[in-house]
């Protein structure tokens, strides 16, 4: 049944502590757009449940007693397709592995996992819980709201020199898809900023690595770009770019945060509208906040050209949103449709 477009986010909270368990219902229902409606302390417990009581979102530890995440993520889905998951994954490489893991297998994101009461009421951790519970609600729903009439501009033909790709909240999953679509060959190097801490970055490019693809991995500062390969910027490091189209080389650097964000998606497009004159296409992805709007201006000003992902199809149409409201845009669009249209782009003809 689908839900009223006004209804609360309902959410499942699966974890064997019940100190977190209570941790985490307070700070989703200190909103009033959400709701806890079960509260459970392993896996085969939260499939019984989502059986009898729905659920748009299922917050799910991963380590538990009787039946672990994992093993209750493909139970959880076959019993409810619908249902939206959040992976709640340690801050460790074996953590970030089993998140990325349970993305691939149906997972709809993942949210640090608290190790104590403490990290709980970190401001950062609770506003990003919220923003990712709210924003896949609300896609499951199918939920409509009013924006603002996005003016696209007509896309030049352009011969451009490099595919620049932003992120941030409920971007791994997007990336996913979004790699998948571009196939084997892209004649141009690609960079990659995702919002994401230093633990998961590595476990993220190989993974993506293995989606049979483009080649992806961290960047290294001074590697010469390739075309075909994604270079994507560590985590606590911004990726800018130095050099000549043909011989663009990575640059790391661990300059102040840009809009709060390490990496940041902005001084790796403010730094590729220099290399490459302008001739950068930008590809902007779910996630929360404005990052990546001054560096998408700058490109698209000197002659460049981005699209956007679409509100419907994002977690939180925040980044993609802004370039779109701003006038940036050549094309706002479904995550699905975007690798198409970004092979499509990158075939025009070169002036």
């Amino acid at each position: 049944m689908r839900a009223p477009q006004d209804a609360a986010a309902r959410v499942m909270i699966c974890d064997d502590s019940s100190v977190i368990r209570g941790a985490i219902a307070r700070i989703l229902e200190s909103d009033p757009g959400v709701k806890v409606v079960a509260k459970v302390a392993n896996g085969q417990l939260a499939v019984d449940e989502l059986k009898r009581t729905r659920a748009d979102v299922v917050v799910l530890d991963i380590e538990m007693p009787v039946m672990d995440g994992m093993t209750a993520l493909p139970l959880l889905l076959r019993a409810d397709p619908g249902v939206r998951v959040i992976m709640a994954s340690t801050l460790t490489t074996r953590g970030a592995d089993i998140a990325m893991r349970a993305m691939r297998l149906g997972a709809a994101d993942y949210v640090p996992k608290p190790s104590s009461i403490g990290t709980v009421k970190d401001d950062r951790f609770q506003r990003e819980l919220l923003e990712k519970v709210k924003g896949l609600a609300r896609m499951r729903n199918r939920v409509a709201r009013s924006v603002p009439v996005v003016a696209l501009r007509p896309a030049p033909l352009l011969p451009a020199r490099l595919l620049a790709v932003g992120s941030s909240t409920g971007g791994p999953q997007a990336l996913f898809t979004l790699v998948q679509g571009l196939g084997r060959q892209i004649g141009v190097p690609v960079m990659l900023t995702q919002h994401m801490p230093a633990t998961f970055t590595p476990i993220l490019a190989e993974h993506l690595n293995r989606l049979g693809g483009l080649p992806c991995a961290e960047a290294k500062d001074g590697e010469l770009l390739s075309n075909g390969r994604i270079y994507l910027a560590p985590g606590d490091k911004h990726l800018t770019v130095e050099g000549r189209p043909g011989a663009l080389r990575a640059r790391l650097t661990t300059d102040p945060p840009e809009n709060f964000c390490r990496p940041s998606v902005d001084p790796m497009l403010r730094t590729a509208c220099a290399a490459c004159d302008g001739r950068v296409l930008v590809a902007m992805l779910t996630g929360m906040g404005h990052d990546g709007l001054a560096g998408t201006k700058q490109i698209v000003e000197a002659g460049g050209c981005a699209i956007a992902q679409d509100e419907a199809t994002s977690v939180v149409w925040g980044m993609p949103g802004a370039i779109a409201q701003a006038g940036l845009c050549h094309a706002v669009m479904p995550l699905q449709g975007m690798a198409t249209k970004l092979r499509d782009m990158l075939k025009a003809p070169r002036a």
